[in-house]
């Protein structure tokens, strides 16, 4: 068979326009790939870039904690500003070359003109790549003493009919018979655990063991101690704030103390006591002695309203209190006056949020005692963050032969955070049966006032930490 002439140079130009349209399908292909690979790179090199974004801010937070314009001039009309930026940084190599950039958002929550909480929003892109972005948000504050259902600086004895939903903490020695749904922490290696904690004999124990419910895989000691001491050193500024215009200041009552009810709507009717009724009460610091908690006779000072600007208050008095609170409030009772006198608050009765979506919280602080009085509901809820700064949260004996029903109370939930100097106690038992105070206990912590604090929550440390970190769309 022969070929006709130019059929050879057909043939040719069919296969080569098939190879080259395969050669070009092929490059356009692989070119393809490589730019999408190019591009997914870009992409996780954007969300580096946006939390070496945050980092930075941290950094610069740790130098000047109150500048949200990132050192530069205020951005709005009446500083301090709250919401500033965008502010853009380019991001480099160690050699120097330019790897991309990120723009940072900054929006601080003050009150009293003091920061809580530290908003960052951080945009990172690679320079290849500059329409690939990644943003990352994220919450700066520091550790509060909200991330625990108990924080307490004494030895104690969590019994077996506890419910306890949150970190426990102790600088002392913990017998967990309670059901801890989360991690128990000591500062003690070992303690001498004594009949008044259930041991007999009286011996040396683990830093924390249980002969009941306790979950020992969640034990953790020995732990750094938690500094009680420092917090003394805020009741001053606390004053010397409300003293200044911010706030609410109550001066001495020159009677037995005050009365403040919680309402809904931010505010807070102040009642001047005039006269206590006596009841005879026992504990473990100071044994029988009389009490005077029982309010018997009450004079209106009047309805005050909480700033939102500065939701703080500062009594120079012995406080009784109740009610249902809306908002964010810090209230303490201290006598920094007289050296020689400490001030005592009394849960005169329920103290409940309009809400629990994380809005609403109370910082209660004690200079002496937090305590739990007589006449108070058959099932009661305390809601809030209660600190005994000198000595211990709890409820005293009261004997049932004297005060009978109101002895024995049946439920006690506490939804936040109990801040303890000394051994806190809210039920009690003689010869193993239960002779006083609350039959049932449940505590169950409130880790959004970690997030978004009251004004003064008291730290637990001095280093800020990211919290809610997310990436956003």
């Amino acid at each position: 068979m022969r070929l006709e002439k130019g059929s050879i140079t057909t043939l040719v130009l069919v296969f080569g326009s098939v190879f080259l349209l395969m050669f070009s399908g092929l490059s356009g292909f692989i070119l393809l790939q490589l730019k999408q690979s190019r591009q997914k790179a870009a992409w996780n090199q954007a969300l580096t870039i946006a939390e070496a974004g945050l980092n930075y801010y941290r950094w610069h937070l740790a130098h000047a904690p109150n500048d949200f314009q990132d050192g530069q001039a205020s951005c709005c009309d009446s500083p301090p500003c709250t919401a500033c930026g965008p502010y853009e940084h380019d991001y480099n190599d160690p050699e120097g070359g330019n790897i991309g950039a990120f723009s940072l958002e900054i929006q601080g929550s003050q009150q009293c003109g003091e920061t809580s909480s530290i908003i960052i929003t951080s945009t990172g892109w690679a320079e290849d790549y500059p329409n690939t972005k990644r943003i990352v948000q994220t919450k700066y504050v520091q550790p509060t003493v909200a991330d625990f259902a108990y924080l307490l600086n004494d030895n104690v004895w969590a019994g077996a009919d506890r419910e306890i939903k949150g970190p426990y903490h102790s600088n002392g020695g913990i017998r967990m018979d309670g059901e801890n749904k989360s991690i128990v922490t000591s500062a003690s290696e070992s303690w001498y655990c004594t009949s008044s904690f259930g041991c007999s004999p009286s011996q040396t124990m683990p830093g924390i063991f249980t002969t009941a419910n306790g979950n020992e895989d969640l034990f953790n000691f020995p732990i750094p101690p938690f500094d009680f001491d420092g917090i003394t050193m805020d009741l001053a500024q606390i004053k010397n704030t409300t003293q200044g215009g911010q706030g609410i200041y109550l001066a001495p009552s020159g009677d037995e103390g005050y009365h403040i009810i919680l309402r809904n709507n931010q505010t807070m009717d102040v009642y001047r006591i005039t006269q206590l009724n006596r009841v005879y009460a026992y504990n473990s610091e100071i044994g029988w002695h009389w009490e005077d908690s029982i309010i018997n006779n009450e004079t209106f000072v009047g309805n005050y309203l909480v700033p939102e600007t500065c939701g703080l208050a500062f009594i120079e008095d012995n406080l009784w209190i109740e009610g249902e609170l809306n908002g964010k409030l810090t209230i303490v009772s201290a006598d920094l006056i007289n050296p020689n006198t400490e001030t005592n608050v009394w849960l005169e009765g329920n103290i409940e949020y309009a809400t629990r979506d994380g809005s609403v919280g109370l910082v209660l602080i004690a200079q002496n005692n937090n305590l739990i009085g007589l006449n108070v509901p058959e099932s009661m809820e305390l809601h809030g963050v209660f600190v005994a700064q000198n000595g211990h949260f709890g409820r005293n004996h009261y004997d049932c032969s004297w005060y009978w029903p109101e002895c024995k109370r049946d439920y006690l939930e506490i939804f936040g955070s109990v801040v303890s100097n000394g051994r806190v106690g809210t039920k009690w038992s003689s010869g193993g049966s239960w002779s006083s105070g609350f039959e049932q206990r449940e505590n169950i912590y409130d880790p959004q006032q970690s997030f978004s604090p009251p004004i003064f929550l008291p730290a637990t440390s001095e280093e800020h930490q990211f919290k809610e970190w997310e990436e956003i769309d």
